[in-house]
């Protein structure tokens, strides 16, 4: 079982870190893995919004922790406590993987965790993060920046991304699809956090691409192309792309091709089918064409994933 621990101090944004517990703390119905042991972990009771909140135990539990979870910080213009700080870090020294969800990223920069890394976080904060920490690289257009042992999220929502992409790492995409659907929250978002800024998440009653995606989704064993998107959606292929970029953050090639690999993950955990069967059930074509992207895209052979992420039974997720 892998620990997970949300430190809990003042200051913290009481969203990101119920999000954070209701992930890791509830198994899905029919998912027979072994679960997560979530502790919050602090100095005494705080509180965190308009709720009180009691530890389980001290801050010195994160360093007993396999991942440790920092939520948003309130406020990114007041320094976050030092033993919060140090806890962090020694978690860190002591082998735990470190994330932060939205402003925790400023916990993880304090803690010299980002130092010469990539890291992301709320798009309004980006900047601030960038100039207070010039070590670290940020990217404000990404939902989500995973480094291995230190990951950080950007704002809000982008929080469920991260830690849907956790429970991906740890159990594979079968296991990460069955918590989004307790939640009723999408399993996976491509593209990146700029769509958010100004431009709302496209609709199937407000957005051409609303009615696109899905129809797509359910074509993919078809050798689709760009004009074949386009004229679905009945617009010009240079449109479609203004479109795809603004509402997506991709391009309609890559969103296809990340649409591709997701359900050629989800085949090779819940069936016995052959590659060659998965490339045709996924429109890449041929065996040879899947493991070439699936390489490419997630570092390991199919083969490799399924030895890894194959349900342990026909009757668990």
């Amino acid at each position: 079982m892998t620990t997970v621990a949300l430190p809990l101090t003042e200051g913290m944004l009481h969203f990101e870190l119920s999000m954070a517990y209701e992930v890791f703390e509830a198994r899905p119905v029919g998912v027979s893995v072994p679960w997560y042991d979530v502790a919050l972990c602090g100095s005494g009771a705080v509180r965190v919004g308009r709720f009180r909140l009691e530890p389980d135990e001290g801050l010195d539990g994160l360093r007993r922790a396999d991942t440790v979870i920092v939520p948003g910080w309130a406020d990114v213009d007041v320094e976050p406590p030092a033993e919060l700080v140090d806890a962090v870090r020694a978690a860190h020294e002591a082998g735990a993987r470190v994330a932060s969800l939205c402003t925790g990223a400023f916990v993880l920069a304090a803690a010299g965790l980002l130092d010469g890394r990539q890291a992301t976080t709320h798009w309004a904060h980006t900047d601030i993060l960038a100039s207070r920490f010039p070590q670290v690289e940020v990217d404000p257009d990404v939902l989500y920046v995973d480094n291995g042992s230190v990951l950080t999220s950007a704002g809000k929502a982008a929080a469920m991304d991260l830690c849907l992409h956790l429970v991906r790492l740890d159990h594979g995409s079968a296991v990460a699809n069955a918590v989004a659907r307790r939640l009723v929250v999408p399993p996976h978002r491509a593209g990146g956090q700029a769509q958010f800024v100004a431009a709302p998440v496209p609709t199937r009653d407000d957005h051409p691409l609303g009615a696109l995606l899905p129809w797509a989704i359910d074509r993919l064993d078809q050798p689709l192309t760009v004009e074949d998107l386009a004229r679905r959606a009945r617009m010009s292929s240079r449109h479609l792309g203004r479109h795809f970029r603004a509402a997506t953050g991709t391009t309609p090639l890559q969103w296809l091709l990340t649409q591709r690999i997701r359900r050629a993950q989800e085949l090779l955990e819940t069936t016995d089918d052959s590659v060659d069967a998965i490339a045709t059930a996924t429109g890449m074509g041929t065996a040879t064409t899947l493991r070439r992207h699936f390489n490419r895209t997630l570092g390991v052979p199919p083969d490799t994933y399924r030895r890894t992420f194959r349900a342990e039974s026909p009757g668990s997720v």
